[in-house]
């Protein structure tokens, strides 16, 4: 196994990290102020993890203004959300039914503050 792939399996390990990367799978972008409600964490919990999902090389990211945007990134994550896909648990589905009635009828990209 690649190191790549043993850094990527230990970061998707954390319980939160994989809901993250989940909904991740779901959307092409998304800004952390979406996943910290649709978690219900606080967005200093969501960002580290998000992180560490980064340092994994599973997301990438992209400012706009003070907004951070995240995505998927990879081969790798591609494969990976492949098979976390259809194998959500009920955590997993209730978060992505948030992010659904979170992002429904949103015309900006951020309304948190």
């Amino acid at each position: 196994m690649s190191n790549q792939a043993a850094t990527a399996f230990k970061a998707l390990g954390d319980p939160v990290r994989l809901r993250l990367f989940y909904l991740l799978s779901r959307y092409a972008e998304l800004c952390v102020c979406h996943l910290t409600d649709a978690l219900q964490l606080p967005q200093s919990t969501v960002s580290r993890h998000l992180g560490s999902l980064r340092h994994a090389g599973l997301v990438a990211t992209r400012r706009d203004g003070k907004w951070m945007y995240y995505r998927l990134s990879g081969e790798l994550a591609a494969s990976l959300a492949a098979i976390i896909g259809p194998v959500a648990d009920a955590t997993q589905q209730s978060d992505l039914r948030q992010l659904d009635e979170i992002l429904q009828g949103l015309n900006q990209p951020c309304i948190s503050s």
